[in-house]
């Protein structure tokens, strides 16, 4: 699966439209029927996105974002029936980042949900990537643009550095080819989308065995970097593995 999307809604139809819509676009799916499951599973759930109905029972969607606010900065896209302004801006200054008016299409909805995902990430990693980053015997110096592995400089290519340096600083969390596509080569790459696949293969042969961490394949959806823990990394095999 690719980022983890919260449906906030308590008509079926509506929640079960976005479900199928949103697997099928390889989104992992999250659903709560109120306001108050919602916010629950928001804040334990840690989505990548909130989905959030503005007329829900027992907490409204207002209320939802304004209390999730106080500890989450997760995007939050409000889905609306109504159509006045004030509702409107009332949700973006309680911190939601977009809003969609019922009846909508799913393209759209799709379509914004990618765009606030990006910009969510542009934000993350210009604010909170931090420049020099460490795990055991591996260096990464953003502000030098260096990899060191027991002090030692590894050669990357530009691609290669980006790469790997998003998958460190995110790691744990499956990464889809789209979203790495996006992040290193850009969203107005047209190449295969398979490039992404024989760059993480160099990364591989690189490090594998070498650091304590391994490149993993998620099958149908990306990657991901998981660290090792000691034990793990001193048992680690001395040539690439094939996955």
């Amino acid at each position: 699966m690719g980022d983890r999307i919260l449906v906030v809604e308590d008509d079926d139809d509506i929640r079960e439209l976005l479900q199928h819509h949103l697997r099928g676009a390889g989104y992992e799916v999250l659903e709560a029927r109120d306001g108050v499951g919602g916010l629950r599973l928001a804040r334990t759930a840690r989505p990548d996105l909130v989905l959030l109905d503005l007329m829900l029972p027992g907490m409204n969607g207002l209320d939802v974002c304004r209390n999730l606010r106080k500890s989450s900065r997760v995007p939050v896209i409000m889905l609306t029936a109504r159509d006045a302004e004030v509702d409107t801006v009332l949700g973006l200054e309680l911190g939601a980042d977009d809003y969609v008016t019922k009846p909508f299409s799913v393209r759209e909805v799709l379509a914004r949900i990618n765009a606030v995902i990006r910009r969510s990430r542009s934000e993350v990693s210009e604010q909170d990537v931090p420049e020099r980053e460490q795990i055991g015997n591996f260096v990464i110096d953003r502000a030098a643009h260096r990899v060191l592995v027991d002090g030692t400089e590894v050669r990357l290519t530009a691609r290669e550095f980006e790469l790997l340096s998003h998958l460190v600083a995110h790691s744990g969390r499956v990464q889809s080819r789209e979203a790495l596509i996006q992040q290193v080569w850009g969203v107005n790459f047209m190449g295969d989308r398979k490039t992404v696949d024989v760059h993480v293969r160099w990364l591989r042969e690189k490090f594998a065995g070498r650091v304590p961490f391994e490149l993993v394949t998620v099958r149908g959806t990306g990657y991901r970097l998981d660290r090792l823990d000691a034990a793990t990394a001193s048992t680690a095999p001395s040539a690439p593995r094939a996955r």
